[in-house]
Order: C-alpha cells, then sequence, then structure tokens
C-alpha cells in the first residue's frame, strides 16, 4: 500500500475520484484495480469477458494473478465496512474522518503484514 485517499462528503465514483488526485502521484506510479478502472492507462484492471465469448486461459490466469495481488486492498476495504466507516453516515467529528481511515488502513497492512510473515516462515 502506497497511499490512502479517503474521499470526500458525497458521491462520487471511484474513476472519478481517482482522475481528481491522479495530480498528486507520478507519471511513473502505476496502479491495480477492478473493473471500474478499465480503460485508464496508468491502472492495471482485469480482462472483461467479451460479449457471447469466453476469456483464454492465459487471460483467466492473468486475472487471477492480479486478484491476487489485490486481495490485500479488498481485505481493508472489508475492515473499514466492518467498522461501518464507509457504510453509513459518519457520527463522529468530521475532521477526524481521513485520521480514521488511515488507522484502519494502517493496522489492516500490519495484521496482513504479520499473517504473510508467518506463512511465509513456516518450516
Amino acid at each position: 500500500m502506497v497511499d490512502v485517499e479517503a474521499g470526500k462528503p458525497g458521491r462520487k465514483s471511484d474513476i472519478n475520484f481517482f482522475r481528481e488526485t491522479r495530480a498528486k502521484f507520478s507519471e511513473k506510479q502505476k496502479f491495480t484495480g477492478d473493473k471500474a478502472y478499465v480503460g485508464e492507462s496508468a491502472i492495471k484492471t482485469p480482462k472483461k469477458k467479451p460479449k457471447n465469448q469466453e476469456l483464454t486461459s492465459q487471460e483467466k490466469s492473468q486475472n487471477k494473478d492480479l486478484a491476487a495481488e489485490r486481495i490485500f486492498v479488498e481485505h481493508i476495504i472489508r475492515l473499514l465496512k466492518i467498522f461501518r466507516v464507509i457504510q453509513e453516515r459518519f457520527r463522529l467529528n468530521p475532521e477526524k474522518y481521513v485520521q480514521i481511515i488511515k488507522t484502519i488502513c494502517g493496522l489492516g497492512a500490519m495484521t496482513n503484514r504479520y499473517i504473510y510473515f508467518v506463512v511465509l516462515n513456516q518450516p
């Protein structure tokens, strides 16, 4: 995880939010996203199945590899939903919203790193 963008109150699609915040990052920075980001050159996205056709085994394999890269982010999103930060109206001080989101993301990152460390260091 390189950065966390908490967003602003109100409805906005993920792709529009990305386009607004893209200037904060280096042009060389690459991102990984889901199918909502198809068409953005800076974002690596899964291949969509063409209408009335199937994906090749290579495309399916690439999608699986991409999903393995993204699972960490999906786990962080799950934590944000568990803590009910992004699911409903935020009832705490609005000035603390970004701090709370970044704290949960940091805790999730620490937890995942610990789990990966333990798994990788098993005999």
